[in-house]
């Protein structure tokens, strides 16, 4: 809302059914299924793609699941993206485990795409979808009637000054959303941030299995990305931050070797770019809709990238919100009856990994309980494999941490050694990790 011009002029004979703000994964994911419905769809972001951004890089098992239900996942493997079907998970102490994900949706393995890929084929298909898409346009503010918005105003840095009407228009503009302000979108279950995160893309480190870290203060991921480069993640507390920064590369590669051989594997290959670090990392929901607008995306609910879910959230947020955004605009329902719905069934589907992802972000040490009840896990492949499931978000987190599956895991007899005394019957297992 800061660039001014004085020339505006309207472009257009007719309204667009909907307007996205941002056209990245969010965003161009709803355009695309919007578009293919036949619907006008205007999408404009601020940048030209191929273009980069901070990213936890990993698509979940879901995630890869709803582009292979679109016909894009292929797009991503052809590009070169590396499929990953196993994961070691180290907890530190000598106790690891190692299995693998189960299918889901015909998808039986997770990808670490570069940004600059995954971007431009979701903008891509937006396109081919039959969405207009400006690219290098800044929003610079909302237009509106009485208290409903009616669109956009903004334009190319040099360029007049153009105003669109909607239907809707839809924020996908990330955490610091300019929708999401311009709107006064409430905030809920908001909590500070809790961790930094770096990361970095590594030459010389070959593996087709990732690999994941926790150790007190720390949690590390280790993924094969595009151009036979593998990215290195590490996340810390956000109290260390104002120390950290003196030195951020050092605290980086001595967090790895916190990892076993991790690195000294690491220092034997060659850093391919720079190391990114990034302490922007808010916890919260937003109220996703209102008269004439609605969020997805990071928009809507952001959260520590720990737990890696944010891109597969978004393409989640993406298919639920274009479903109620059809059925609102094509009669079946009130439009903003069908968002209020929309609105319940996203807060469900996400509060799960949300609760999870808070609390492993806290990067506390294991507790002895946790330890005997993973310990179990890591003996039973089968029951490994279910853990990795409830992981990656194939199973909801609230169905897979809970007394039921302690009682599986390690029988009657020690049960009470995970339950709190004096716990009632249904209160969950530790889920923290």
């Amino acid at each position: 809302m800061v660039l001014q011009w004085e020339e505006t002029v309207t472009m257009g004979a007719g309204r667009y059914d909907v307007i996205v703000v941002g056209a990245r994964v969010a965003g161009a994911a709803t355009a695309t299924l919007l578009a293919r419905q036949g619907m006008r769809v205007l999408a404009v972001d601020r940048v030209s793609f191929p273009s980069d951004t901070v990213s936890s890089h990993q698509l979940q098992i879901p995630g890869a699941a709803l582009l292979h239900r679109w016909g894009l996942l292929d797009r991503l493997t052809a590009a070169g993206t590396p499929p990953v079907r196993r994961v070691r998970f180290d907890v530190g102490g000598g106790l690891v485990m190692d299995g693998q994900f189960p299918a889901y949706e015909g998808v039986d393995a997770l990808l670490s795409p570069r940004r600059t890929l995954l971007d431009s084929i979701l903008v891509d298909a937006a396109r081919e979808a039959g969405a207009e898409v400006r690219e290098n346009f800044r929003v610079t503010q909302l237009t509106s009637s009485g208290d409903r918005i009616t669109g956009i105003r903004g334009g190319a840095r040099g360029r007049p000054v153009v105003t669109e009407t909607a239907s809707l228009v839809i924020g996908a503009d990330g955490k610091r959303s300019m929708v999401a302000g311009a709107v006064g979108a409430r905030r809920y279950r908001e909590r500070a941030a809790l961790t930094f995160a770096s990361y970095s893309y590594w030459a010389g480190l070959p593996g087709t299995a990732g690999e994941l870290y926790l150790r007190p203060g720390r949690a590390v991921a280790v993924f094969p990305t595009n151009d036979d480069l593998t990215m290195v993640y590490v996340a810390a507390p956000m109290t260390e931050f104002a120390s950290a920064r003196a030195d951020l590369d050092g605290h980086y590669l001595r967090t790895l070797d916190l990892c076993g051989d991790l690195g000294e594997r690491v220092r034997s290959g060659s850093r391919a770019e720079r190391l990114r670090t990034t302490p922007d990392q808010p916890n919260m929901f937003r109220w996703p809709h209102g008269p004439g607008w609605a969020l997805v995306g990071d928009a809507g609910v952001v959260m520590d990238s720990v737990s890696a879910q944010g891109m597969t959230s978004a393409l989640r947020d993406a298919e639920y919100l274009a479903a109620a955004i059809i059925a609102g605009l094509g009669g079946s329902q009130p439009l903003d009856t069908a968002l209020r719905d929309h609105h319940r069934r996203r807060d469900r589907a996400i509060r799960g990994m949300y609760d999870f992802t808070l609390r492993l972000a806290a990067l506390s040490p294991v507790t002895a309980r946790e330890r005997r009840f993973l310990a179990a896990v890591a003996a039973d492949q089968q029951e490994t494999d279910r853990f990795f499931a409830a992981f990656a978000g194939i199973v909801p987190l609230e169905k897979y941490f809970t007394l039921g599956t302690a009682l599986r895991v390690l029988g009657t007899r020690t049960i009470r050694d995970i339950r709190p005394a004096g716990a009632a019957s249904s209160e969950r297992a530790p889920s923290r990790i």
